[in-house]
């Protein structure tokens, strides 16, 4: 599971009702034991469009691209994609990762 990391907002009243909805957002992987990643919008941004500053606009262009045929609702709709596709490129990376330092470990255990 993914989720954007929150900004700081002015209004206590949004603050609060947004904690409330973060929580439970939290909440409900940890219950079946489901690590959460947390990215900010700027990182987001960068892991779809290339670029940290990019407006809405070109982060739904680029979902677009990613997931071509796909229907987006509305602008939350298109960020929660381009969250999920952050999430899994990183996931990705992790893994070659992880699989690169397993096979040079192996390969030092072996004397290569």
């Amino acid at each position: 599971a993914a989720v954007e990391e929150t900004f700081v907002n002015r209004n206590p009243t949004s603050t609060l009702k947004l904690g409330t909805a973060r929580g439970v957002v939290l909440l409900v992987p940890a219950l079946r034991g489901l690590p959460v990643a947390e990215y900010g919008a700027n990182h987001i941004k960068k892991s779809v469009v290339g670029v940290g500053h990019a407006d809405k606009t070109q982060v739904q262009m680029m979902v677009r691209v990613l997931l071509p045929g796909i229907a987006i609702a509305n602008a939350d709709a298109g960020d929660a994609l381009a969250v999920a596709i952050c999430h899994a490129h990183h996931r990705q990376t992790g893994a070659a990762v992880a699989r690169q330092a397993a096979a040079r470990s192996t390969a030092r255990a072996a004397g290569r």
